[in-house]
């Protein structure tokens, strides 16, 4: 074959190495194995051709039925021409054994190197096997279940063929309108490392040659969420302490847990599109955090910087990225079209594509693809794994811990197991797509397990269902090829009969799967369509209700809170979500869940978030006095805080103590408060250890999260729970442009929100 040539040599070189260490004695360190990595793409990067070399930086997006003919004119013939040519680097959007391998084989056996291609697919939150959404997971604070539920998706997607997924996005959010917020973890910067560091490590696990892991992708780099308005695309302003202090630290944190790829970003950023930004991508992400996988742009966000303003054309926009330090282009063809002609003409070095491509390369032999390119491709493997029973147990258990208990008045829930009427009120109670939320796209449409299904499953209760009032999706009405009327109040009348029987009535409300996720920005956070007026129709012949909400950003919902007595915060909560709702609503299930996103009174609130800035005027001066940071009509205060959730049990925190008054340079202080379950079932708490930074080279937060964990108290258990709090704990991003501690004053609270807690003091000093 006429590649046999390459892989020969790949042999010698790796004998070569390998006998040296041998010679010497000494087992295989990290170092080494980095350094046979490093010598194993450099040999092929000697083989290649200049536009060989281009063609690794190029990913095209499946382009024609590779079960049929292959393509004959057009852009799809351009594309598979480009393939045989071994102009193509990776491939996206091509999923089952079946399609991979016949693409893997065209790259491998039929061109003149035979350098496998990468497989990108968005896993987001599950290939089949649907896990809650990311931002109902990481309500779970639950590092562990997180972890395993990425590892689920992993070893789902491997299955058929993938090896590469866009997860996780770790854009920290402050702006619920914003529609990506369902995918990411939330507004928090220390939470969402916590939450980054997870994924990474489910989705590419101790072994990234394994045949159960993929490469995960940390996402979007940087200031994607900070978007003005909450509208998706649209411009990113935000100073450099806002991106040191609270962007930047997932991102961080996804570097040092060792994530292979990173996406840029959509927005601009300080006025240059992030996709054309050298500071973001070679100065902050390759050179202070010495990051040596490769940076994918986004869908077309090369030659978006010419709509953007910043580039005339796609060949400047190639000039621009490649040298800003964006490796691979996806979907523009600006690279595999302009690149050879722009290193020719003086405008790009070669090297500059020689560092792309061998960023590249070395990350498919950490894969193992130059040893085995057909590794992904087992279709036994594929059949005995999508789908797998231990798979449905694995996202039910996450989906459970996911759901968020915001009110429970008289104790109405649980539900009794029996004797009880219970009416069943929503569309979305009925709906067994929606649950699967948005970024699900290799699910199958009515595969989700609908709440009425779950509770369908408890037999002691007569329950009855009603739709009431269909969901609207949004500005075209469309779920699918489905049109929805969203000013429909004809079920009313049949959900009013049914509500006036019954002794509970269960409502579920809220968005559906696809009012949320990308391009899904919205200007309105209420309950969508006619859903307010259900709810209130319904109250008025029956004040018993439990609302369940399905959503995928904080909605405001301020009539619901002060006047429904039982709010479950559930989500879309993927392929099991009504088994673990009516697990939830019937008590097999202790909710645990905390929010990890704020929930609004008014749309007018957002962004809203708990750790923010103090102000000159915080609060009201004198009697009526207007000359304060306030509304005139509308509270300051969040419905829902950061860090707030219920449970059926009562925790009691009380005896907070500090082991020393201060501490010094290397030093450190322990921070101790019991936690009693004065309830009278078992259950968890997520403790939580915020600080607040009294003076600073820069204004500091009114309080940030420090710390958390999750303990299980048995009724009337006390628990100790202890903190530890040193430099790295109080540093951040200061005045000198430096990550440091800065001595003085401060703050301690430990609580089960960030707005319920108990305060002590402490001093530091260097």
């Amino acid at each position: 074959m006429k590649n046999t040539f390459v892989y020969t040599s790949f042999a010698i070189i790796t004998i070569t190495i390998f006998s040296c260490s041998k010679k010497i004695n000494q087992p295989l360190s990290a170092f080494s194995k980095e350094n046979v990595l490093e010598r194993r793409a450099d040999s092929v990067l000697k083989l290649m051709t200049l536009a060989e070399k281009v063609g690794q930086l190029n990913q095209y997006n499946g382009f024609w039925d590779i079960t049929g003919p292959s393509p004959k004119e057009g852009q799809a013939a351009k594309k598979y021409d480009d393939l045989k040519k071994g102009l193509v680097g990776s491939m996206l959007n091509v999923k089952g054994v079946k399609d991979v391998k016949a693409l893997q084989k065209i790259a491998v056996e039929g061109t003149r190197l035979g350098i496998p291609l990468l497989f990108g697919f968005d896993v987001i939150h599950g290939y089949k096997t649907i896990s809650p959404i990311p931002l109902a997971e990481s309500a779970s604070w639950d590092m562990e279940a997180i972890r395993k539920s990425a590892a689920i998706a992993a070893e789902e997607a491997a299955a058929v063929g993938l090896n590469w997924t866009f997860a996780p996005m770790v854009d920290i959010a402050r702006d619920a309108r914003w529609g990506r917020v369902m995918e990411g973890a939330g507004e928090d910067p220390y939470l969402g490392s916590k939450i980054a560091v997870a994924r990474v490590k489910g989705f590419q696990g101790d072994d990234l040659a394994a045949t159960n892991t993929i490469l995960a992708c940390a996402k979007h780099f940087a200031g994607y969420a900070f978007a003005e308005a909450g509208r998706d695309y649209n411009t990113v302003d935000v100073s450099e302490t806002t991106l040191q202090n609270t962007i930047f630290p997932p991102f961080k944190a996804a570097v040092d847990a060792g994530v292979r790829t990173f996406m840029n970003s959509f927005n601009e950023l300080n006025g240059i599109p992030a996709t054309g930004s050298p500071y973001l991508q070679r100065q902050i992400l390759k050179g202070d955090w010495k990051f040596d996988g490769f940076v994918v742009s986004d869908w077309g966000s090369i030659n978006e910087m010419i709509s953007h303003g910043y580039a005339k054309d796609s060949k400047q926009a190639a000039e621009i990225a490649i040298n800003a330090g964006s490796d691979m282009d996806m979907e523009s063809s600006a690279y595999v079209e302009h690149l050879v002609t722009l290193v020719k003409e003086g405008k790009v070095k070669e090297i500059v594509i020689d560092d792309a491509a061998k960023r590249i390369l070395k990350v498919k032999f950490e894969l193992g693809l130059f040893d085995n390119p057909y590794k992904y491709c087992d279709e036994s493997r594929e059949k005995e794994t999508v789908g797998k029973a231990e798979f449905q147990q694995g996202v039910l258990d996450m989906a459970k811990k996911s759901i968020v208990l915001l009110k429970n008045e008289k104790e109405l829930l649980p539900l009794k197991k029996t004797g009880q009427k219970i009416a069943l009120i929503g569309a979305l109670a009925n709906d067994k797509t929606s649950p699967l939320g948005s970024w699900r796209i290799a699910a199958d449409d009515n595969s989700a397990v609908s709440v009425l299904e779950g509770l369908q499953k408890y037999k002691g209760n007569q329950l009855t269902y009603a739709k009431g009032a269909d969901v609207a999706v949004g500005r075209t009405q469309f779920i699918w090829k489905t049109k929805i009327n969203m000013t429909d109040k004809s079920g009313f009348a049949e959900a009013i009969a049914v509500a006036k029987k019954a002794d509970v009535v269960v409502m579920v409300l809220g968005e559906h799967g696809l009012q949320s996720g990308e391009g899904r920005s919205r200007a309105d956070l209420g309950l969508p369509g006619v859903q307010q007026e259900l709810l209130e129709a319904i109250y008025t012949v029956n004040p018993n209700i439990v609302l369940v909400l399905n959503n995928g950003r904080p909605l405001a919902i301020p009539w619901a809170d002060e006047n429904i007595p039982a709010i479950v915060e559930a989500w879309q909560l993927g392929t099991q979500s009504g088994n673990a709702i009516a697990q939830v609503l019937y008590g097999d299930y202790n909710p645990s869940g905390k929010l990890p996103m704020t929930f609004p009174r008014n749309v007018g609130q957002v962004p809203i978030y708990y750790n923010y800035k103090n102000t000159g005027r915080p609060v009201m001066n004198e009697p009526e006095s207007v000359f304060w940071s306030h509304y005139i009509d509308e509270k300051n205060t969040p419905l829902y805080p950061f860090g707030y959730g219920l449970s059926y049990s009562k925790f009691e925190y009380s005896d907070l103590k500090l082991s020393n008054s201060s501490f010094s340079k290397n030093g450190k202080i322990e921070v101790s408060i019991k936690v009693k379950n004065a309830g009278k079932v078992s259950g968890k708490e997520v403790v939580q250890l915020y600080i607040r930074d009294l003076i600073g080279s820069i204004t500091r937060p009114i309080k940030e999260l420090k710390g958390f964990e999750m303990i299980e108290l048995q009724p009337n258990e006390i628990k100790e729970v202890t903190f530890t709090i040193d430099e790295k704990t109080i540093e951040f991003f200061t005045a000198k442009l430096k990550w440091e501690a800065e001595p003085g004053d401060f703050n301690v609270f430990v609580g089960g929100s960030s707005a319920k807690t108990i305060q002590s003091n402490f001093q530091y000093s260097n």
